[in-house]
């Protein structure tokens, strides 16, 4: 099937990958818009993977305040060089970050920041409700496990849907910017802060 130029400009738009990989993506799919879409995002994760052991040192802080100066973000993203944290990709991945926790309120970066003493009480109030529920203990554990789930996609920032786009999670779009830039990035940290909330 012929690749238009149409056709890769429609992808990189969407994807923000160069002109080459998407016209790769788009030939690998048979010229099926999807599945070249996930041969991208396939990519990012074979790059993140490889760039593991590599430390993320360099990067921005990034801001945003809402609309109304009555809630404002700080968040620092980290990569390898000094080069990708001025590109483009890499600034609009920090912005979108800043924008989700105004939005979405996570209390953590990852799952794995979660402290012990509130996973205790989580898995503790869920077991509670699920024996309340009069499920037998091998479906309770299922059910907890399950709920644990939904704790996550609420409250870790990488596991959160993404606002603009709820087919994706923030960890899928830190992938997709890994896949762009060809190097590690990493949340680090953020501070939300909102007029009026309590010290």
């Amino acid at each position: 099937m012929a690749i238009t130029a149409e056709d890769v400009k429609k992808l990189r738009e969407k994807t923000g990958a160069g002109f080459m990989d998407c016209k790769a993506a788009l030939a690998e799919a048979n010229g099926d818009f999807e599945e070249a879409v996930d041969i991208l995002r396939k990519k990012g994760i074979s790059v993140a993977t490889k760039r593991e052991g590599k430390t993320a040192s360099q990067g921005i802080i990034a801001s945003y305040i809402h609309a109304g100066d009555q809630v404002g973000v700080l968040v620092e993203v980290n990569c390898e060089t000094d080069f990708v944290a001025r590109t483009e990709a890499f600034r609009e991945f920090a912005h979108n970050v800043a924008m989700q926790v105004v939005a979405m309120q996570p209390r953590w970066v990852s799952r794995e920041e979660v402290p012990a003493d509130a996973m205790d009480r989580e898995r503790e109030v869920l077991t509670a409700q699920a024996k309340a529920e009069g499920k037998p203990d091998h479906i309770v554990e299922k059910m907890v496990e399950g709920r644990l789930k939904k704790f996550y996609e609420e409250y870790c920032l990488l596991d959160q849907k993404y606002i603009r786009d709820d087919s994706m999670t923030i960890n899928d779009l830190l992938l997709d910017v890994v896949g762009k830039t060809g190097e590690k990035v990493a949340v680090r940290r953020f501070v939300r802060f909102q007029v009026g909330e309590e010290l």
